[in-house]
């Protein structure tokens, strides 16, 4: 049996679907579902959804063979001990600096306060601009930092910028791309290529 960690949401989602397109059936399986843990009908296959930064840590520790999570989440969390072994193309997003519209010169204060949930990649971005930073970690509703005063900017992703617009905010720069990736175990990765090489057919992007 090959065991699967997916990011909740969207990628779960998208996943599960492809998997019953190609044969896959999951009875007790739901969007709405409270469940966490699937097993296939014919055995072949368990998957456990779980938040996205707990993906790589399940399939690092042995406790998935593989899993399905954002490149965002993999480059933030570290991508160590684990094989990419398949960009799907789904689940895209980028990454941006944003703040109140209209304010793009505050991108040149001398040190710039910064919230996010990616203190990483949001380190490494202003690193290559030379732009000394104040970096404050957060955890949900990123998009309140510059509107209470908690920040300048925010580094978070953006789908399609709606969230942005309804708060009277702007994406200062894109400057990263993302979509979900296959990871697996390396001792899976030796182990269990006939059960991973099947799952990929079914899952990968067309």
């Amino acid at each position: 049996m090959l065991h699967i960690a997916l990011a909740k949401g969207r990628i779960a989602r998208k996943v599960m679907k492809s998997l019953s397109d190609g044969g896959y059936q999951f009875p007790d399986y739901s969007d709405d579902s409270r469940k966490l843990i699937f097993t296939d009908k014919e055995g072949r296959i368990r998957v456990t959804l779980v938040k996205s930064p707990d993906v790589a840590v399940y399939v690092r520790r042995g406790a998935a063979d593989a899993g399905i999570v954002g490149k965002d989440v993999l480059m933030e969390d570290g991508e160590e001990d684990v094989y990419e072994i398949l960009d799907l193309g789904i689940g895209k997003c980028r990454m941006a600096v944003s703040g109140i519209k209209g304010k793009r010169d505050v991108m040149n204060k001398r040190i710039l306060t910064v919230a996010s949930k990616y203190p990483s990649i949001a380190r490494k971005y202003f690193a290559g601009r030379f732009q000394p930073i104040d970096i404050i970690k957060l955890n949900g509703s990123v998009e309140l930092a510059p509107l209470v005063g908690l920040s300048d900017v925010i580094v978070d992703i953006v789908e399609t910028g709606t969230t942005l617009r309804e708060n009277g905010l702007e994406a200062y720069d894109y400057f990263m791309d993302f979509s979900a990736r296959l990871i697996c175990n390396k001792v899976s990765f030796k182990m269990k290529q006939d059960e991973l090489n099947q799952f990929i057919q079914v899952v990968k992007k067309d």
